[in-house]
């Protein structure tokens, strides 16, 4: 693990591979390893790939203060610099896609392409604000269902169906230990309050959007959304739950290489 300072925040990251650079921004709760790590030697077989943890998880630390996308978008593109993994390629997940949307557009010099995976452009849908303000509530009162429920509108309900009770318990024990429970307060905030319409309006690079069909944390409408707001971009949809790398692998980078060797 590797740290770069940038102003109060000490950043951990990861780097794998060779070639040219490629970041992968992690979600909500998530961190580098949660949410990328099963992936990293598919991707690092042809790229650097850089694995910054945003302030709120992993190792890196930082003040407390209210996170920004500006912050977290300054974080990921400090620990890319410091891997020197520049210019780069982007995939961003959930927050991670707001977060790659910031960085395209208000740093247009450092990106080559995106891949924005069941990403959101803004926080202020009814549904969504309804969304996060749960999971803010259970995150203080209680994680174990907060943990469930992650499990429960993460996954697509056939995906789920198909795990047995103990695989289950064995999932929401280790998310009810292994999250940074305050940190993801802290990006839940963040959620609620994003707003990267703008930039994304801005983005002059290749993107591709993918939605999720069965994503009950960030409906596919907010990906198709973020897609018609990109000019030129492509727009592909996985038959999964948000939580399409872990529920298939294999679909997601395959899509995400094709894209990438093409942009």
């Amino acid at each position: 693990m590797n740290t770069v300072d940038v102003g109060e925040a000490r950043v951990a990251y990861c780097v794998d591979g060779t070639g040219p650079g490629l970041i992968l921004v992690h979600g909500t709760g998530g961190n580098s390893e949660s949410n990328w790590g099963h992936l990293v030697e598919h991707f690092a077989r042809y790229r650097t790939v850089v694995r910054p943890n945003y302030a709120g998880s992993g190792e890196t630390l930082d003040g407390g203060e209210p996170l920004t996308v500006a912050a977290l978008a300054a974080q990921v593109v400090a620990a890319a610099q410091a891997a020197g993994a520049v210019p780069f390629d982007v995939i961003g997940f959930s927050l991670g896609a707001a977060v790659a949307t910031y960085i395209a557009a208000e740093f247009p010099m450092l990106v080559r392409s995106v891949v924005l995976l069941a990403g959101f452009a803004s926080g202020n849908d009814p549904r969504q604000k309804m969304q996060f303000e749960v999971w803010r509530d259970l995150i203080r009162f209680d994680r174990r269902s907060m943990a469930r429920l992650v499990l429960l509108t993460g996954f697509s309900p056939d995906f789920l169906s198909h795990l047995d009770d103990a695989i289950i318990a064995e999932n929401v024990n280790a998310i009810t230990r292994d999250i940074n429970w305050e940190g993801m307060a802290r990006q839940v905030e963040l959620d609620l309050t994003i707003d990267v319409v703008e930039q994304a309006r801005k983005i002059a690079k290749p993107v591709l959007v993918i939605g999720c069909t069965h994503d009950h944390m960030v409906p596919a409408a907010h990906a198709r959304q973020l897609a018609e707001l990109i000019p030129h971009a492509r727009y592909a949809e996985m038959p999964t739950g948000h939580l399409a790398p872990l529920e298939q692998p294999e679909t997601f980078v395959a899509l995400a290489l094709d894209f990438l060797r093409g942009a």
